[in-house]
């Protein structure tokens, strides 16, 4: 009689071998960005609780929507997490990494922005955002919750000085 199990498997490695399969992977896409005040030299950060309730600082992105493109979506979502209404000065780098929710194994992929802040208000209404902050620009490394967007902070830094 044959098992799917296996000779080392047991039951335990059988049901986890078995949700892996369910697990359906899919891929999303997003965008958002650094914004940063020229006048003020600071940058526009977004917190949000995670399941322990520590406040995550990050930098604002979301879903691009149909018929969008990637720089299109990131002043949208950077206006909506933070009120702060920016124009794109140069891409930043993309972001991807894995996580499950639900019944998904989610391919994340996050294009950043540089944007140069034009106007509007600091304000944390959008539902995922608990907390917005001027930060300035000296401090963000030391803010962000997330090794690879400290690494695109040290790359804004360099296009800051070729745009200043």
């Amino acid at each position: 009689m044959s098992t799917s199990r296996g000779r080392s498997g047991g039951r335990r490695a059988g049901r986890s071998s078995d949700r892996r399969r369910r697990l359906r992977t899919v891929d999303e896409t997003s965008a958002g960005g650094l914004v940063v005040d020229p006048q003020t030299g600071a940058a526009a950060l977004i917190g949000r609780l995670d399941r322990r309730g520590r406040l995550l600082w990050s930098l604002p992105k979301g879903h691009i929507e149909a018929g969008e493109t990637a720089e299109q979506a990131a002043v949208r979502e950077v206006q909506e997490e933070t009120g702060i209404i920016g124009e794109v000065l140069a891409p930043l780098g993309t972001i991807d990494f894995w996580f499950v929710a639900e019944d998904r194994r989610v391919h994340k992929t996050v294009h950043h922005y540089l944007l140069r802040a034009l106007g509007g208000e600091l304000s944390d209404e959008d539902v995922e955002v608990s907390e917005v902050a001027w930060v300035p620009l000296g401090e963000l490394e030391g803010r962000l919750a997330y090794a690879d967007e400290r690494r695109l902070i040290r790359h804004a830094a360099n296009l800051l000085e070729e745009t200043a």
